[in-house]
């Protein structure tokens, strides 16, 4: 199993610099079918905890160049 690559990267709905990484094969197959698209390789996903006690995630997405690139924010579901 490789490792994802990971990236500090401004997140816009976080305001801050916040840690990225490269989607998994789980979350690109959601994002391919949510925007109908063939390759959701230039994606990075939002890593910042918001919540110590749940744990939850930012999850947002932007790409490598593009803090916003979707009128409102997308974020990745949690995988069951």
């Amino acid at each position: 199993m490789t490792t994802p690559r990971t990236m500090k990267l401004p997140c816009w709905t976080c305001d801050a610099d916040q840690q990225h990484r490269q989607l998994d094969k789980a979350e690109q197959n959601w994002l391919k079918e949510r925007l109908g698209r063939a390759g959701v390789n230039e994606f990075w996903l939002c890593e910042n905890v918001l919540d110590p006690d749940t744990g939850r995630q930012c999850r947002n997405l932007r790409t490598g160049f593009v803090m916003k690139p979707f009128p409102k924010a997308v974020r990745v579901p949690v995988p069951e």
